[in-house]
């Protein structure tokens, strides 16, 4: 794995595209072959989560659209905006976003690393939709951004840093796909396939997103897309 300018990662071996609803669909079937099939109650407290958090508002919207994973030439934050943009219908050509943006490309692909700041303005750019950056967030108030998650008209994309997040790795990009108020936890549409859809504490994705980005010196956070 590469550490790129602005926090992102790539993986040399990531392919072109692939269907994130499928990969969540078989990686639950690998799960259950594991933990038992059948009944709801034979089920793991994960699986059990996941596909509670699948039913969310905003991630069945996703579910109902073509998501795409990110692969060598294009990074965790074009795929997070071509995902969270096409969501709320928008026609958009991930291998094409960057162009006319203002930011350095070879062939129309970002072969650095992006910054929250440079995700907002790309969405500005290219798309009608309204985009603030949140930084510096306590973690009531990332609740409470969790909990309008499950708001169609908005489209949250995080910024955070894998380990101080509690798992391996350095800094990423992906959209929240909402948000399970009672249990406490974020559905994160990880666009990295190796990784896929996971579900995140609201203490645990603030110690990812509070985490410095060593290429602006601020704090990581999340993009609001309305």
């Amino acid at each position: 794995m590469t550490r790129l300018a602005g926090g992102e990662e790539q993986r040399r071996d990531e392919p072109d595209a692939h269907d994130m609803r499928k990969h969540a669909a078989r990686s639950l079937a690998d799960r259950k072959r594991l933990t038992g099939s059948g009944p709801p109650e034979h089920h793991t407290p994960v699986d059990a989560k996941l596909d509670a958090a699948w039913r969310l508002p905003v991630a069945a919207i996703y579910r109902g659209t073509r998501l795409e994973w990110q692969k060598p030439r294009a990074l965790c934050g074009p795929t997070s905006i071509a995902n969270a943009l096409r969501s709320f219908g928008v026609a958009i050509d991930r291998d094409t976003l960057l162009a006319g943006t203002g930011l350095t490309t070879i062939f129309g692909y970002r072969l650095a690393g992006m910054t929250l700041d440079q995700l907002a303005d790309v969405v500005r750019k290219r798309s009608a939709r309204r985009a603030t950056v949140l930084r510096d967030l306590d973690v009531a108030e990332l609740r409470a951004h969790l909990a309008r998650s499950n708001d169609p008209s908005r489209r949250y994309i995080a910024n955070f840093h894998r380990g101080a997040a509690g798992g391996r790795g350095g800094g990423h990009h992906s959209p929240i796909g909402g948000y399970l108020v009672d249990a406490d936890l974020a559905l994160v549409l990880d666009v990295n396939r190796r990784v896929g859809p996971w579900l995140v504490s609201a203490e645990r994705l603030h110690a990812g997103i509070d985490a410095v980005d060593p290429s602006t010196g601020r704090r990581r956070g999340l993009l609001l897309i309305e």
